[in-house]
């Protein structure tokens, strides 16, 4: 049985180093458009952050900002001020490792966009093959060293042919 009402994903949470930094490249470079900021949250005695967050129970949650991404996930970016200290960001093999996946037009403009705004690009851009044949991708990492992907298939994907439902497509959203 599904969890009851769901209806699909409202939002990634994501942890920051820098908010201001992460602004800039999420606004300028990426196209996210922000929407509001909330913060400081911190307690000086009890566990609430403990409790609530799984974090310690007097790390201060510096600032939030809400963000959305086109026609993708909203994305909730936190700037804490980590009571125990830091750990470097996962990879993709880590446990808890991660990526955020962009969808583009075209693999190749996005790419060469990316390179001139300075940002790291993994490589050069692979074509997939088997239930994935008809896609390309490329990794990219922001400047805090979060993985990001853009990935393309205006053609659709192998794996569609012949169903009659797919998985979500921000250029197709209401499909």
């Amino acid at each position: 049985m599904p969890l009851p009402g769901m209806r699909g994903s409202d939002h990634l949470g994501v942890t920051v180093p820098d908010l201001d930094e992460a602004d800039d490249f999420l606004v300028r470079v990426l196209g996210a458009e922000r929407f509001y900021e909330l913060g400081p949250f911190a307690f000086d005695e009890g566990d609430w952050m403990a409790e609530h967050l799984n974090v310690h129970p007097r790390t201060v949650m510096r600032r939030l900002r809400f963000y959305r991404l086109g026609n993708g996930t909203n994305l909730e970016v936190f700037e804490y001020e980590p009571a125990d200290g830091q750990r470097p960001v996962p990879r993709n093999s880590d446990l808890g490792g991660h990526h955020l996946a962009i969808y583009v037009d075209d693999l190749d403009a996005a790419v060469e966009y990316l390179r001139a705004e300075g940002v790291r690009v993994l490589g050069e851009p692979t074509v997939s093959r088997n239930a994935s044949e008809g896609q390309r991708w490329v990794y990219f990492l922001s400047p805090w060293g979060m993985q990001f992907e853009l990935v393309s298939f205006p053609d659709g994907k192998a794996y569609e042919r012949g169903l009659d439902r797919t998985l979500w497509h921000p250029a197709h959203p209401s499909r």
